[in-house]
This record gives C-alpha cells, sequence and structure tokens, in this order.
C-alpha cells in the first residue's frame, strides 16, 4: 500500500491510474511469453528487411517505372513517415494498449507493402512507401515496450539484445533476398513477399497476446495540439537533413545555408521549440517532459542520440568503400562489411545476456563505449591499399563496442520509468536515436564532400598527374567518387594521349575517397567520446525481478532521496 501512495502525485499528475500489462504479461506461463516474442521479432524483422531488400531492388524499380528523379524519395518518404509517427505511437500504445496499436501498425504497414508492389509509376510507390512507414513507425517502440510488459528489468537485457541481432540479421540476409527476388520473380515482390508473413504474425498475436495495458483516458484528453506541432516540426527538420544529401546540378552536396537545408531545419526547430511549450501544458503529452526530471533517463535519450549520430557512418559508408575502390557489386558490398554486423549482433546479444546475469549495466555499456573509440580510431587510418583481412579486424572491433549501446540503452530507459508511461519512453528512445542518424548522416555527408575535394589535389599529384591537369580534374570530383570513377567523363576530359592517365587519375581519386572515409570516423569518436561520459553519469542501479516486482520490496531511489521516476513501485502496483 505504500507503494501505491508514493507513486500518488504522478497518477494524478496524469489523470490516468498505472497500467495492469506488466503482472498481466509477466505472469503468463514461460511458452506463451516464447510464443509471443516470436511473433513480435518477427514483425520488427519485417520493418527491418524492409529497409535493406528494398535498396536491392531499387536501380530495377527506377527502371522499370523510369522515375530516377525519384529515387531517394521511395526511401526518404518511408524514414519520414515512420520517423515522426514513432512517439505517436508510444503514447497511445501507454493510453489504448499495446496489442491494439501493435496490430494497427501492421495492418498498416502490410497494405502500405501490398499498394507499394501494385505501384504503376514511383509517384504511387513513393505515396505507397510512405503508407508503410506511418504503420511501421508502431514497430519498434511498441514491440521493444512489450518486451518491458513480458520480462522484469532483470530478463530484459537477455531479450533486448534479440533486437541487436534482428537488425543485423536483415541486413546480412536483405540484399541477397531482394537481389533474388528481384532477378528470378519480380520487384514486386520484395513488397508482397511481407503480406504472408505480416499476416502470421497478426495471427499469432491476435490468439496468444492478451487485451492487457489500456489506461483510463478520454479521447478527449488525448494531445492533439501536441501531435500537430510535432508533425509540422519534424517534417521540415527532416527533409532539411534528407537534402543535405542532395547532389547539386554542380556535383556538390546542398549546402547547409540553402534555403531548403537549413531554412527547412531552422523552421522545423523553431516549430518543435513551440512544441515543448505545448508539452509542457498537455494533460496527456506525447512527450511526456516529466520523465527528463529523471537523470537517469535524460542521460540515456543523450546518450542514445549521439550514439545514433556515431554508429551509422560505417553501416552506410563502408559499402560505397567496397564498390567504388574495390569495384565490388552493390549487393556484394553489403557482405564485405560482415565483420562490423557481426560484431553488432555479438556486442548486443553478448551484453544484454550478461545484463540480465549481473543485474547491473553500467560498466558493461562503459565499456563497450570505450570499445567503440578503439574501433573508430582504427577505422581512422582507412587507406585504398588496406587490406580486407586488417579492415575486417577494424570493422569487427567497430561492431563490438557500438553493439552494448543498441541493447543496454532500451534497459535502461525502462528500468527508469513506470509501466503506464513503458510505450512513450521507448518510442522517445527510438525517435532520438532515429533523428541522431539523420543528423549523423548528414554531417557525415558534407565532411566526407569538402574532404575529398581537399585531398583529391594532392592524392593526383602523388600519382603522378600533370598540375596542369589537376585544376581540370577537381571540377570532375562529384563524378570522381561515385561508382566507377566517372571513367566515361575521363575519357572526354582526357582525349588522345592523355588518356594513358586514366588509371593514375582513377587511383588517385580512390585514395582520396579512402582517406575521406576514414575522415567520417572522427565523427564516430566525437560522438562516442559524448556518449562515453553520458554512460560514466549514469548511476548502476540494480535491475528488478521478477520476483521482487511481485512481493514490492525493490525500489530504486530517485534524485534527492524520492523514489525516482521509474522506480519500481509502479510497477510492483501497476
Amino acid at each position: 500500500m505504500a507503494a501505491i501512495e508514493e507513486r500518488g502525485p504522478d497518477v494524478a499528475q496524469n489523470g490516468t491510474e498505472p497500467s495492469a500489462a506488466a503482472p498481466s504479461l509477466m505472469s503468463l506461463p514461460p511458452r506463451a511469453k516464447l510464443t509471443i516474442l516470436g511473433a513480435i521479432l518477427l514483425t520488427m524483422f519485417l520493418a527491418s528487411l524492409d529497409q535493406t531488400v528494398v535498396g536491392t531492388a531499387l536501380p530495377r524499380i527506377v527502371t522499370d517505372l523510369n522515375g530516377a528523379s525519384l529515387y531517394a524519395w521511395v526511401v526518404s518518404a518511408y524514414l519520414l513517415s515512420s520517423t515522426v509517427t514513432v512517439p505517436i505511437y508510444g503514447k497511445f500504445s501507454d493510453v489504448f494498449g499495446r496489442k491494439r496499436m501493435l496490430m494497427i501498425g501492421v495492418c498498416i504497414f502490410l497494405a502500405g507493402s501490398w499498394l507499394s508492389g501494385a505501384s504503376q509509376n514511383m509517384t504511387e510507390l513513393v505515396a505507397f512507401r510512405a503508407v508503410q512507414g506511418l504503420g511501421a513507425g508502431a514497430l519498434f517502440p511498441i514491440v521493444m515496450a512489450m518486451i518491458g510488459d513480458l520480462y522484469s528489468p532483470r530478463e530484459r537485457g537477455r531479450f533486448q539484445g534479440l533486437f541487436g541481432g534482428v537488425f543485423v540479421l536483415s541486413f546480412l540476409v536483405g540484399p541477397f533476398i531482394g537481389g533474388w527476388i528481384t532477378d528470378n520473380i519480380s520487384w514486386h515482390w520484395v513488397f508482397y513477399v511481407n503480406v504472408p508473413f505480416g499476416i502470421a504474425a497478426l495471427t499469432v498475436l491476435a490468439i496468444v497476446l492478451p487485451s492487457a495495458g489500456r489506461r483510463k483516458a478520454s479521447l478527449r484528453d488525448l494531445d492533439y495540439v501536441g501531435i500537430v506541432f510535432f508533425t509540422a516540426g519534424v517534417v521540415p527538420f527532416m527533409l532539411g537533413l534528407t537534402n543535405k544529401g542532395n547532389v547539386t546540378s554542380s556535383g556538390q552536396l546542398a549546402s547547409w545555408t540553402d534555403l531548403n537545408v537549413g531554412g527547412l531545419i531552422a523552421l522545423g526547430l523553431v516549430i518543435l521549440a513551440a512544441f515543448l511549450f505545448v508539452e509542457s501544458k498537455a494533460k496527456e503529452p506525447i512527450l511526456p517532459l516529466d520523465l527528463f526530471k529523471s537523470r537517469d533517463y535524460s542521460v540515456s535519450m543523450a546518450a542514445v542520440f549521439v550514439f545514433g549520430v556515431a554508429m551509422f557512418a560505417a553501416v552506410i559508408f563502408m559499402p560505397r568503400f567496397y564498390q567504388t575502390v574495390r569495384g565490388i557489386s552493390a549487393t556484394a558490398s553489403g557482405y564485405y562489411i560482415w565483420p562490423l554486423l557481426v560484431g553488432l549482433m555479438g556486442g548486443s546479444i553478448g551484453t544484454g545476456l550478461m545484463i540480465s546475469r549481473l543485474g547491473r549495466y553500467k560498466w558493461l555499456m562503459t565499456a563497450g563505449a570505450v570499445v567503440m573509440l578503439v574501433g573508430g580510431f582504427l577505422m581512422t587510418h582507412l587507406t585504398a591499399g588496406v587490406s580486407d583481412w586488417v579492415l575486417w579486424s577494424w570493422m569487427l572491433v567497430l561492431g563490438l563496442g557500438i553493439g552494448p549501446a543498441m541493447a543496454g540503452y532500451t534497459v535502461v530507459v525502462q528500468n527508469s520509468v513506470p509501466t503506464n508511461r513503458l510505450g512513450v519512453a521507448t518510442s522517445t528512445l527510438t525517435f532520438l536515436r532515429q533523428i541522431g542518424a539523420s543528423v549523423g548522416l548528414a554531417a557525415a555527408g558534407t565532411i566526407f564532400s569538402s574532404s575529398f575535394a581537399g585531398r583529391l589535389p594532392t592524392n593526383l599529384a602523388e600519382q603522378g598527374v600533370p598540375q596542369s591537369l589537376i585544376a581540370q580534374l577537381v571540377k570532375l570530383a562529384g563524378a570522381l567518387q561515385n561508382v566507377g570513377n566517372g571513367r566515361a567523363l575521363l575519357e572526354q576530359a582526357l582525349p588522345g594521349p592523355l588518356q594513358a592517365l586514366i588509371p593514375k587519375v582513377i587511383a588517385g581519386a580512390d585514395n582520396a575517397l579512402a582517406l575521406s572515409i576514414g575522415d567520417l570516423f572522427w565523427i564516430t569518436l566525437v560522438a562516442g567520446a559524448l556518449g562515453l561520459v553520458c554512460t560514466l553519469i549514469l548511476r548502476d542501479l540494480p535491475l528488478r525481478s521478477a520476483a521482487e516486482l511481485r512481493s514490492g520490496a525493490a525500489t530504486s531511489g530517485g534524485d534527492g532521496g524520492v523514489p525516482a521516476i521509474g522506480a519500481s513501485v509502479s510497477e510492483s502496483t501497476s
């Protein structure tokens, strides 16, 4: 009873009662839990696989639909709509129940998949990919929140680690599946294949998952004004970051000062500032600001953002290194980064298992951050001539360092909030990780372009290219960094006897490109160092077991000697 009284202010503030999801789902038989776990992991695998499968099929899709001008929007529309909806689904899952919102999200995702497969032109495909994203926004945060419903904080680590494994598995099998379906059946089936697996997951969820977790809230209390401001702010912000990756007519990346880049980002930030004011007044905010009063929660969110900045440069730019410098095909290049993915999977799953075994997390995650810094530093030494085995060892170290951040912070955040707010807390974590990745990729694109332009003249000179030609070749920097090094343009720019210089030009361009990609890992080092600082600030609170939750014996101390926002009192009484 004392625990209920301690949570009283929180209940009164939200106008709702704690969720009943934790005791009802945690008390399910182990077999039922594993069945639910299998269904929700399959659901998440579909969403993560979709991103890698579509990338392989895109060149054929663009050719068939004659839509090269909308190439990037096939990915951007999905990313934009899924990012915007993540916090909304998280909040709604706390209010209306995980089962209901997850099944709605899966249904929208499958509808978008079917419509995308049936697209007859690029405009339709972009629109239907946006529909797919509207459903995908529900999958990641709700699935991770459901792990919190099913298992105690002490147990969650081993299962949260599986998410890193699913994410990596999608990267490993996605290019193969996408390429095989596109070559042997039709690119339409890249989207259609989601439907039977999604229906199977829906069937299991409908049968096995209890309809638990709904809170007592009125529809009129929901934060509709906040949703409008949030969407109005995130959309231009994400569009600005997306436009930063676009190449202008001069062959260079768009500038931060362009209106469709910096202007949109600034507009988005202004509206998001207004959104924070709206949230401070809302009765049922989609982003509860009071959660940030908890040191562990706010520090974890900051860490997730900076680790998001740190971790995606390697995944995106290393395939480019293999395609351009090593001449590997697009599909095969995904497999040449296998050590990074193996490290990610091993680090994520291994850290999750260790967290569950030890009941602690801080020093495991600190060690992971240090290993990430070591791996990032090694990757700054990337050159065109580095051997595959040396490079693979560097990527393995980097992956082993990144993995703990993927699994650990979800456990920390879920351990620092009450169960009736697991959904919104987990979705905020997912949202900040995606925003961090977008910011990191935009920054990486700028640094890469600038570094390549600066390194190209020196590397051309080292290959013996005459100074009189270097200024002319620098103007072709955009083409020289592409797959094939713009050989056709070089043949036009270097007629007659000068064509004998083409191998030297390509070698110089490859060296400059490799060194420029190596420069990107300074982003990993800086962001990783900030993440390490955040990790050191965390308190190493013990994770509670199911028995402790049932007995109500375990509580987490908060700042100032009062129960933390995430104290177990809410879980033991909800």
